[in-house]
């Protein structure tokens, strides 16, 4: 708009903007510079990181942890090493079950019963990767959704990469970071496909069996090995018409453990009820938990299985840099390729080729 001193103003006003709120995590200010950038950060700075709590830093260095870059694995190592102190404080429960049992909407329900107690739980839930792609969904985080609005709770899906029946081959590494962040339950939920079972129970001290009720003869779902190492077996999604299918497959459960011979512990395995939707039941099951811990803490078997879980990890340790060295090897890949070929034409026995390539690798290496 033109004024009578020929001067020029325009209707268009422009307003002070909104000031920017300040850091909702105080902690955040500290790394803040390091996130700017897409370098790594320094040992201290995610040793320190992770003891504050800062989960930030302690979803990186688990990234690091899950590379297979050179560089990577060994920083991952030196933070391991460095929070090992700080880490076996928290109560390690491993959840399995076949698809569809309800795993991610029962660890939801417990979970947000602890930590609205004031308890902090992480959450390392494996995801199926592709064995053609190798990609994951990861959508844990997104089912869970009221879980990971609390900020007690760290929710970290991670993709098995097809490892051994799904699980995560670094889960081990994983847990020791998240206890050395201060969370005082790790909750380790299984693939569910029939293969990961034994390893999860390797790593965990309470491992739980959710089953199904409405899936027809319940004896049939019924698989010695998964059962016998099951601390606790709960039949979920027992709401509705669900329920007296429910109880009837307790009783069913209950009558197939006395097959079995005692636990190592002593411990029998109880069959309970729930509702992950509903709620209904899940306290009860957090209460066997909780006396199971007490029981075997009495006894003295909790840390006893500690050491055993960790002298089975030195010896798959010790067998996958074996693995790694002997393929690693230089003419391995082009040996081992011509021995493919011989094999695919039954020309030679696969024992008869495979021995003669160990045999010149440890001719070479010792």
């Amino acid at each position: 708009m033109e004024h009578q001193d020929g001067s020029f103003k325009s209707a268009l006003t422009e307003r002070q903007g909104i000031g920017q709120p300040s850091v909702v995590n105080p902690a955040i200010n500290t790394y803040t510079n390091h996130f700017n950038n897409r370098a790594l950060l320094s040992l201290d700075v995610y040793v320190d990181g992770i003891l504050a709590g800062n989960t930030t830093i302690l979803s990186k260095a688990i990234t690091l942890v899950e590379s297979v870059l050179p560089a990577h694995q060994e920083l991952a190592q030196q933070i391991i090493e460095k929070c090992l102190l700080y880490s076996g404080n928290s109560l390690r429960v491993g959840i399995t079950g076949v698809p569809g049992a309800g795993k991610s909407t029962f660890i939801e329900a417990l979970g947000t019963h602890l930590v609205r107690q004031g308890n902090k739980l992480a959450v390392l839930a494996i995801d199926p990767s592709s064995e053609r792609s190798k990609g994951s969904i990861l959508g844990d985080k997104t089912r869970m959704e009221e879980l990971s609005g609390e900020s007690n709770a760290f929710i970290r899906p991670s993709p098995s990469a097809g490892s051994l029946g799904g699980v995560a081959r670094k889960t081990r590494e994983t847990i020791v970071l998240c206890e050395a962040a201060g969370f005082n339950y790790i909750f380790i939920e299984t693939v569910g496909v029939g293969q990961s079972e034994t390893t999860v129970c390797g790593m965990v001290d309470f491992f739980l069996l959710l089953q199904l009720a409405n899936t027809g003869d319940e004896l049939q779902g019924i698989k010695r090995g998964i059962m016998e190492m099951a601390d606790a077996i709960a039949i979920n999604k027992a709401e509705g018409d669900n329920k007296p299918k429910a109880i009837l497959a307790q009783a069913q459960f209950k009558n197939a453990l006395h097959l079995f011979p005692p636990t190592e512990s002593g411990w029998i395995p109880p069959v309970d009820i729930c509702s992950a939707y509903t709620k209904e039941g899940i306290d009860a099951i957090w209460q066997t938990i909780l006396e199971y811990e007490k029981y075997t803490k009495a006894k003295g078997y909790f840390m006893h299985k500690r050491q055993i879980q960790a002298q089975g990890i030195l010896a798959e340790t010790i067998d996958a840099q074996l693995k790694q060295h002997f393929y690693n090897q230089r003419g391995i890949q082009e040996k081992l390729e011509k021995a493919k070929l011989d094999v695919a034409d039954s020309k030679v026995s696969p024992y008869t080729l495979a021995q003669s390539l160990l045999d010149e690798y440890f001719a070479k290496n010792y």
